[in-house]
């Protein structure tokens, strides 16, 4: 089935995704009259590539992410250090959910590829069974490990016939999503499937 995906601020780059591949890509008006029967998405803001998360090991193998029961004594935002490695040590299944809570909260950041050196088997097929590509590590990574790093890694321009992977952000153009940072994602789409959608 074909589903043809349009954001608001950037309708001269639609996307139409066929299985898990890109069909087309284009303006919103002239893939919608080629393809009338088209399953249409809508979205505010813009529709990009999706973003490269060159901290992979630091967020998914030495970072833990709380659960949600978890919020009222340890928050929501990843934890780092002392604190998170006897957390991950703390019981047999901690190291893969925490990085399976992780692949989808960069997910929701519009994260469709990461980098870096992962070597552990939890956090390897969490990031497999989620359809996060490997890409390759920014040379001079300057801040620290973040959901929303500084600087954002755009992928390469989206093609008709390359893989169904992008993000859409409420932001009015990419100036404004480098200011306001990858948490503004709205969705995330990987091998053609919607995988975040912010409610």
């Amino acid at each position: 089935m074909l589903t043809l995906h349009v954001a608001e601020a950037s309708p001269g780059t639609a996307v139409l995704v066929d299985g898990a591949r890109i069909a087309a890509v284009g303006p919103y008006e002239e893939l919608a009259a080629a393809h009338p029967d088209a399953r249409l998405r809508r979205w505010p803001g813009i529709l990009t590539p999706g973003l490269l998360n060159p901290y992979g090991p630091e967020l998914l193998e030495q970072a833990y992410h709380p659960d949600p029961r978890e919020a009222d004594w340890l928050g929501t935002e990843p934890l780092f250090g002392l604190r998170a490695r006897a957390l991950l040590a703390s019981a047999p299944a901690a190291r893969g959910a925490s990085a399976r809570r992780g692949v989808q909260r960069l997910l929701a950041h519009g994260t469709v590829a990461v980098a870096g050196e992962i070597r552990g088997r939890e956090a390897l097929d969490a990031v497999r069974r989620a359809g996060l590509v490997f890409g390759g590590r920014p040379p001079g990574l300057s801040g620290p490990p973040a959901l929303s790093p500084v600087p954002l890694v755009l992928l390469p321009a989206l093609t008709a016939g390359s893989p169904a992977r992008f993000a859409v952000f409420d932001v009015p153009d990419r100036e404004a999503l480098v200011r306001q940072g990858a948490s503004t994602c709205v969705a995330t789409v990987v091998g053609g499937r919607l995988v975040h959608r912010r409610r």
